[in-house]
């Protein structure tokens, strides 16, 4: 085997398993439902950390207060986004429901 038929097929190896990564990656489906996954985690954390936001009162609000500096880029888009969705429920519920 000369080298330039090595390096051909070490190639072929190598795009091969780049478009597995990729697929994986980018281009699954479950990729989507990861990434609504870890959307819901960010909004529970936020509603834990702000929830005077919408009206619930928490003693904590002193303590979490501390972290909106840090948190103000998101802090918007987790608030217009909590207001438009409808539920919790019924944003779990899409999941199963195509």
């Amino acid at each position: 085997m000369s080298i330039a038929e090595r390096i051909a097929e070490y190639r072929e190896i190598v795009e091969e398993w780049l478009r597995g990564f990729y697929h994986g990656l980018i281009s699954h489906p479950a990729y989507e439902k990861i990434e609504k996954e870890a959307e819901d985690q960010e909004d529970a954390f936020m509603l834990a950390c702000f929830p005077e936001a919408f009206g619930i009162p928490s003693p904590v609000s002193y303590y979490t207060a501390e972290l909106l500096p840090y948190l103000e880029d998101e802090f918007e888009a987790w608030e217009r986004r909590m207001w438009d969705r409808g539920s919790l429920l019924e944003r779990k519920g899409q999941q199963y429901h195509f």
